[in-house]
Protein backbone atom coordinates (compact mmCIF):
# COMPACT_ATOMS: atom_id res chain seq x y z
CA UNK A 1 0.00 0.00 0.00
CA UNK A 2 1.17 3.26 -0.68
CA UNK A 3 1.68 5.55 2.94
CA UNK A 4 3.90 8.51 3.73
CA UNK A 5 7.12 7.13 5.16
CA UNK A 6 9.80 9.11 7.48
CA UNK A 7 12.63 6.65 5.88
CA UNK A 8 15.10 8.57 8.21
CA UNK A 9 15.75 11.84 9.82
CA UNK A 10 14.48 14.68 7.58
CA UNK A 11 13.85 12.44 4.78
CA UNK A 12 9.96 11.69 3.74
CA UNK A 13 8.54 10.10 1.00
CA UNK A 14 5.18 8.50 -0.47
CA UNK A 15 5.64 5.15 -1.75
CA UNK A 16 4.40 1.40 -1.74
CA UNK A 17 5.19 -0.57 1.63
CA UNK A 18 4.13 -3.75 2.77
CA UNK A 19 1.86 -3.65 5.94
CA UNK A 20 0.58 -6.09 8.09
CA UNK A 21 -3.98 -6.65 7.01
CA UNK A 22 -4.04 -10.14 8.95
CA UNK A 23 -7.62 -9.74 10.19
CA UNK A 24 -8.26 -11.30 13.69
CA UNK A 25 -11.07 -12.35 15.68
CA UNK A 26 -11.47 -9.18 17.86
CA UNK A 27 -9.83 -6.73 15.23
CA UNK A 28 -11.59 -4.51 12.16
CA UNK A 29 -10.16 -3.18 8.94
CA UNK A 30 -10.41 0.43 8.31
CA UNK A 31 -10.54 2.38 5.32
CA UNK A 32 -8.76 5.52 6.82
CA UNK A 33 -10.01 8.99 5.76
CA UNK A 34 -8.30 11.87 7.36
CA UNK A 35 -5.03 12.22 9.10
CA UNK A 36 -4.02 14.95 12.03
CA UNK A 37 -0.69 15.86 11.86
CA UNK A 38 0.82 15.90 15.65
CA UNK A 39 3.89 17.37 16.75
CA UNK A 40 5.28 14.22 17.67
CA UNK A 41 5.18 12.55 13.67
CA UNK A 42 6.90 16.43 13.12
CA UNK A 43 9.39 15.82 15.30
CA UNK A 44 10.09 12.19 13.89
CA UNK A 45 10.65 13.55 10.60
CA UNK A 46 12.74 16.77 11.65
CA UNK A 47 14.79 15.23 14.68
CA UNK A 48 14.25 11.54 13.73
CA UNK A 49 14.16 10.64 17.84
CA UNK A 50 11.93 11.62 20.65
CA UNK A 51 13.36 10.15 23.63
CA UNK A 52 14.69 6.48 23.52
CA UNK A 53 12.12 5.94 20.49
CA UNK A 54 14.42 6.31 17.56
CA UNK A 55 13.63 5.89 13.79
CA UNK A 56 16.18 3.51 12.68
CA UNK A 57 14.19 2.09 9.87
CA UNK A 58 11.25 3.76 7.64
CA UNK A 59 7.97 4.35 9.74
CA UNK A 60 4.66 4.94 8.52
CA UNK A 61 3.78 8.37 10.11
CA UNK A 62 0.13 9.40 11.53
CA UNK A 63 -1.78 8.75 14.84
CA UNK A 64 -4.51 10.95 14.76
CA UNK A 65 -7.38 9.10 12.46
CA UNK A 66 -10.93 8.29 11.40
CA UNK A 67 -11.96 6.60 8.69
CA UNK A 68 -14.61 3.66 7.65
CA UNK A 69 -15.24 -0.27 8.52
CA UNK A 70 -14.40 -2.39 5.92
CA UNK A 71 -14.34 -5.97 7.50
CA UNK A 72 -14.57 -7.27 11.13
CA UNK A 73 -13.53 -10.27 12.80
CA UNK A 74 -15.23 -12.92 13.78
CA UNK A 75 -16.00 -11.94 17.53
CA UNK A 76 -16.69 -8.64 16.76
CA UNK A 77 -20.27 -7.23 17.52
CA UNK A 78 -20.78 -3.75 18.43
CA UNK A 79 -19.58 -2.46 14.81
CA UNK A 80 -19.98 -3.35 11.11
CA UNK A 81 -18.60 -2.40 7.51
CA UNK A 82 -19.94 0.91 6.99
CA UNK A 83 -19.16 2.59 10.44
CA UNK A 84 -17.55 5.67 10.73
CA UNK A 85 -15.40 5.66 12.94
CA UNK A 86 -12.13 6.78 14.83
CA UNK A 87 -9.63 4.98 17.09
CA UNK A 88 -7.40 5.26 20.13
CA UNK A 89 -4.22 4.43 18.67
CA UNK A 90 -2.65 2.42 21.53
CA UNK A 91 -2.83 -0.56 22.14
CA UNK A 92 -1.60 -2.26 25.40
CA UNK A 93 -1.71 -5.50 26.35
CA UNK A 94 -4.68 -6.93 28.14
CA UNK A 95 -3.13 -8.93 30.86
CA UNK A 96 -0.50 -6.43 31.75
CA UNK A 97 -0.56 -5.07 35.44
CA UNK A 98 -1.02 -1.64 34.43
CA UNK A 99 -4.13 -3.10 32.26
CA UNK A 100 -5.64 -4.57 34.53
CA UNK A 101 -5.41 -1.35 37.07
CA UNK A 102 -6.92 0.63 34.22
CA UNK A 103 -3.87 2.91 33.65
CA UNK A 104 -3.33 1.10 30.34
CA UNK A 105 -1.39 4.34 28.96
CA UNK A 106 1.68 3.86 30.85
CA UNK A 107 1.38 0.22 30.08
CA UNK A 108 5.41 -0.31 29.41
CA UNK A 109 4.06 -2.69 26.41
CA UNK A 110 1.34 -0.14 25.14
CA UNK A 111 1.88 -0.17 21.27
CA UNK A 112 1.05 3.03 19.82
CA UNK A 113 0.63 4.27 16.08
CA UNK A 114 3.57 5.88 14.42
CA UNK A 115 5.95 5.65 18.07
CA UNK A 116 9.18 3.50 16.74
CA UNK A 117 8.92 0.28 15.45
CA UNK A 118 5.11 0.79 15.05
CA UNK A 119 3.99 1.92 11.71
CA UNK A 120 1.38 4.37 11.74
CA UNK A 121 -1.44 5.22 9.56
CA UNK A 122 -0.83 7.87 6.77
CA UNK A 123 -2.18 4.69 4.38
CA UNK A 124 -5.60 3.34 3.12
CA UNK A 125 -6.35 0.76 5.29
CA UNK A 126 -5.63 -0.50 8.88
CA UNK A 127 -6.20 -3.70 11.07
CA UNK A 128 -7.05 -2.37 14.52
CA UNK A 129 -8.40 -3.61 17.62
CA UNK A 130 -12.36 -3.06 18.16
CA UNK A 131 -12.06 -2.33 21.37
CA UNK A 132 -10.16 0.95 21.27
CA UNK A 133 -12.36 1.94 17.41
CA UNK A 134 -15.07 4.31 18.26
CA UNK A 135 -18.24 4.74 16.38
CA UNK A 136 -19.05 8.42 15.18
CA UNK A 137 -22.15 10.03 15.37
CA UNK A 138 -23.91 11.11 12.44
CA UNK A 139 -23.10 14.48 13.29
CA UNK A 140 -19.74 14.22 13.70
CA UNK A 141 -17.39 14.46 10.42
CA UNK A 142 -14.19 12.71 10.28
CA UNK A 143 -11.97 15.94 10.47
CA UNK A 144 -13.69 15.89 14.29
CA UNK A 145 -13.02 12.11 14.51
CA UNK A 146 -9.59 12.59 13.89
CA UNK A 147 -9.00 15.32 16.50
CA UNK A 148 -10.68 13.39 19.36
CA UNK A 149 -7.23 12.03 19.75
CA UNK A 150 -5.64 15.31 21.00
CA UNK A 151 -8.70 16.21 22.61
CA UNK A 152 -8.66 13.25 24.80
CA UNK A 153 -5.22 14.41 25.92
CA UNK A 154 -7.17 17.25 27.23
CA UNK A 155 -9.42 15.23 28.86
CA UNK A 156 -6.72 13.54 30.90
CA UNK A 157 -5.69 16.70 31.66
CA UNK A 158 -8.86 18.07 33.22
CA UNK A 159 -9.93 14.46 34.70
CA UNK A 160 -6.72 14.33 36.34
CA UNK A 161 -6.65 18.07 37.29
CA UNK A 162 -10.27 16.53 39.74
CA UNK A 163 -11.81 20.29 38.69
CA UNK A 164 -14.32 21.14 41.10
CA UNK A 165 -17.66 23.16 39.60
CA UNK A 166 -16.73 26.96 39.38
CA UNK A 167 -12.44 26.56 39.56
CA UNK A 168 -10.55 28.96 37.69
CA UNK A 169 -7.66 26.86 35.13
CA UNK A 170 -4.40 28.72 33.76
CA UNK A 171 -3.14 27.12 30.86
CA UNK A 172 0.21 27.62 30.00
CA UNK A 173 0.98 27.50 26.38
CA UNK A 174 -1.89 27.72 23.64
CA UNK A 175 -0.67 25.22 20.76
CA UNK A 176 -3.18 22.35 19.81
CA UNK A 177 -2.91 20.67 23.33
CA UNK A 178 -3.01 24.00 25.45
CA UNK A 179 -6.12 24.82 23.73
CA UNK A 180 -7.67 21.31 24.11
CA UNK A 181 -6.57 21.37 27.71
CA UNK A 182 -8.57 24.92 28.02
CA UNK A 183 -11.54 23.49 26.30
CA UNK A 184 -11.46 20.07 28.54
CA UNK A 185 -11.60 22.03 31.77
CA UNK A 186 -14.38 24.41 30.97
CA UNK A 187 -16.17 21.52 29.79
CA UNK A 188 -15.35 19.82 33.21
CA UNK A 189 -16.70 22.35 35.30
CA UNK A 190 -14.42 25.43 35.50
CA UNK A 191 -16.13 28.77 34.89
CA UNK A 192 -13.23 30.42 32.71
CA UNK A 193 -9.42 29.27 31.99
CA UNK A 194 -7.03 32.04 31.13
CA UNK A 195 -4.52 30.34 28.58
CA UNK A 196 -0.93 32.29 28.23
CA UNK A 197 1.45 32.57 24.90
CA UNK A 198 3.83 34.67 23.44
CA UNK A 199 1.73 33.91 20.00
CA UNK A 200 -0.37 36.74 19.33
CA UNK A 201 -2.28 34.74 16.27
CA UNK A 202 -2.57 31.69 18.74
CA UNK A 203 -4.00 33.34 21.42
CA UNK A 204 -6.62 35.30 18.91
CA UNK A 205 -7.82 31.47 18.38
CA UNK A 206 -8.35 30.06 21.47
CA UNK A 207 -9.80 33.54 22.41
CA UNK A 208 -13.17 32.80 20.12
CA UNK A 209 -14.04 30.63 22.12
CA UNK A 210 -16.38 31.70 25.34
CA UNK A 211 -14.95 31.18 28.91
CA UNK A 212 -11.07 31.21 27.72
CA UNK A 213 -9.34 34.21 28.68
CA UNK A 214 -6.42 34.63 26.49
CA UNK A 215 -3.16 36.77 28.07
CA UNK A 216 -0.18 37.62 26.19
CA UNK A 217 3.13 36.51 28.23
CA UNK A 218 5.33 38.97 25.60
CA UNK A 219 3.68 42.51 27.57
CA UNK A 220 2.17 40.80 30.32
CA UNK A 221 3.12 38.52 33.61
CA UNK A 222 0.87 35.55 33.72
CA UNK A 223 1.09 35.21 37.58
CA UNK A 224 0.01 39.17 37.50
CA UNK A 225 -3.33 38.67 35.15
CA UNK A 226 -4.07 36.01 37.17
CA UNK A 227 -4.03 37.63 40.84
CA UNK A 228 -5.52 40.53 39.18
CA UNK A 229 -8.90 38.05 38.43
CA UNK A 230 -8.54 35.87 41.46
CA UNK A 231 -7.92 39.21 43.77
CA UNK A 232 -4.71 37.43 44.88
CA UNK A 233 -5.56 34.37 45.26
CA UNK A 234 -4.46 32.33 42.36
CA UNK A 235 -5.54 29.86 40.05
CA UNK A 236 -7.65 26.44 41.45
CA UNK A 237 -5.55 24.27 38.64
CA UNK A 238 -2.67 25.14 36.59
CA UNK A 239 -2.01 23.09 33.43
CA UNK A 240 1.76 23.03 31.78
CA UNK A 241 1.51 22.24 28.24
CA UNK A 242 4.19 24.48 26.38
CA UNK A 243 7.17 22.01 27.02
CA UNK A 244 9.31 25.18 27.86
CA UNK A 245 11.85 24.70 30.71
CA UNK A 246 11.36 28.14 31.32
CA UNK A 247 7.45 27.77 32.52
CA UNK A 248 8.50 26.10 35.79
CA UNK A 249 10.33 29.37 37.34
CA UNK A 250 7.66 30.77 38.55
CA UNK A 251 4.87 28.35 37.88
CA UNK A 252 3.89 28.18 41.65
CA UNK A 253 3.19 31.84 41.75
CA UNK A 254 -0.27 31.03 39.47
CA UNK A 255 -1.52 28.36 41.54
CA UNK A 256 -3.44 29.31 44.71
CA UNK A 257 -2.97 27.24 48.26
CA UNK A 258 -4.11 24.10 48.44
CA UNK A 259 -4.22 23.86 44.11
CA UNK A 260 -3.26 21.91 41.61
CA UNK A 261 -0.76 21.66 39.15
CA UNK A 262 -0.96 19.36 36.35
CA UNK A 263 1.97 18.48 33.64
CA UNK A 264 1.65 18.09 30.56
CA UNK A 265 4.27 19.18 28.08
CA UNK A 266 7.05 17.36 27.89
CA UNK A 267 10.33 19.64 28.37
CA UNK A 268 13.77 18.47 26.94
CA UNK A 269 15.91 20.27 29.26
CA UNK A 270 15.94 19.70 33.09
CA UNK A 271 14.07 22.45 34.83
CA UNK A 272 13.84 23.92 37.53
CA UNK A 273 10.87 23.21 40.04
CA UNK A 274 10.45 24.85 43.45
CA UNK A 275 10.24 21.97 46.67
CA UNK A 276 9.90 24.27 49.34
CA UNK A 277 7.09 26.49 47.41
CA UNK A 278 5.45 23.31 46.23
CA UNK A 279 5.51 22.48 49.97
CA UNK A 280 4.10 25.66 51.47
CA UNK A 281 0.85 26.29 49.48
CA UNK A 282 0.35 22.13 49.80
CA UNK A 283 0.20 22.18 46.25
CA UNK A 284 -1.28 18.63 43.70
CA UNK A 285 1.14 18.08 41.35
CA UNK A 286 -0.26 15.40 38.56
CA UNK A 287 0.69 13.98 35.16
CA UNK A 288 -0.04 13.00 31.84
CA UNK A 289 0.82 10.87 29.61
CA UNK A 290 -1.42 10.22 26.84
CA UNK A 291 -5.05 9.35 28.05
CA UNK A 292 -6.86 6.13 29.25
CA UNK A 293 -10.55 5.91 29.65
CA UNK A 294 -11.47 9.05 27.64
CA UNK A 295 -11.86 8.42 24.64
CA UNK A 296 -15.50 7.87 24.41
CA UNK A 297 -16.27 10.76 26.65
CA UNK A 298 -14.02 12.87 24.37
CA UNK A 299 -16.06 11.75 21.45
CA UNK A 300 -19.47 12.20 23.22
CA UNK A 301 -18.75 16.09 23.96
CA UNK A 302 -18.23 16.65 20.95
CA UNK A 303 -21.37 14.64 19.38
CA UNK A 304 -23.13 17.08 21.97
CA UNK A 305 -22.39 20.05 20.78
CA UNK A 306 -20.73 21.21 23.92
CA UNK A 307 -17.10 21.16 22.55
CA UNK A 308 -16.55 22.43 19.43
CA UNK A 309 -13.04 21.22 17.52
CA UNK A 310 -14.42 22.40 14.14
CA UNK A 311 -12.64 25.91 14.27
CA UNK A 312 -8.67 23.93 15.46
CA UNK A 313 -8.79 22.93 11.94
CA UNK A 314 -6.03 25.08 10.02
CA UNK A 315 -5.55 23.62 6.72
CA UNK A 316 -6.51 20.09 4.68
CA UNK A 317 -4.34 18.55 2.74
CA UNK A 318 -4.59 15.76 0.16
CA UNK A 319 -2.86 12.50 0.23
CA UNK A 320 -0.27 13.32 -2.93
CA UNK A 321 0.10 16.66 -0.81
CA UNK A 322 1.03 14.79 2.40
CA UNK A 323 4.89 15.79 2.06
CA UNK A 324 3.95 19.59 1.86
CA UNK A 325 1.74 19.23 5.20
CA UNK A 326 4.06 18.02 6.64
CA UNK A 327 6.99 20.33 6.04
CA UNK A 328 4.87 23.51 6.65
CA UNK A 329 3.40 21.78 9.99
CA UNK A 330 7.79 21.84 10.49
CA UNK A 331 7.94 25.00 9.49
CA UNK A 332 5.10 26.29 12.21
CA UNK A 333 3.32 28.69 10.90
CA UNK A 334 1.79 31.10 13.69
CA UNK A 335 -1.86 30.27 12.46
CA UNK A 336 -1.66 26.67 12.46
CA UNK A 337 -3.28 24.62 15.10
CA UNK A 338 -4.26 21.66 13.04
CA UNK A 339 -3.42 20.48 9.95
CA UNK A 340 -5.05 17.58 8.18
CA UNK A 341 -4.67 14.91 5.77
CA UNK A 342 -7.61 13.59 3.57
CA UNK A 343 -6.67 10.25 2.59
CA UNK A 344 -9.57 8.78 1.62
CA UNK A 345 -12.63 9.92 0.29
Amino acid sequence: MRALIVERKGVLSLRDIDLPQTLGPGDVRIAIDTVGICASDVHYYTHGRIGPYVVDAPMVLGHEAAGVVTAIGTAVHDLAPGDRVCMEPGVPDPQSRAARLGIYNVDPAVRFWATPPVHGVLTASVVHPAAYTYKLPDNVSFAEGAMIEPFAIGMQAATRARIVPGDVGAVIGAGTIGIMIALAALAGGCSRVMIADFSAEKLAIAGQYEGIVPVAIGTTRFSDAIAAATGGWGADVVFEASGSARAFDDIFSLVRPGGAIVLVGLPVETVRLSVPEAIAKEVRIETVFRYANVYDRALALVASGKVDLKPLVSATFGFEDSIAAFERAAAGHPTDIKLQIRVGG
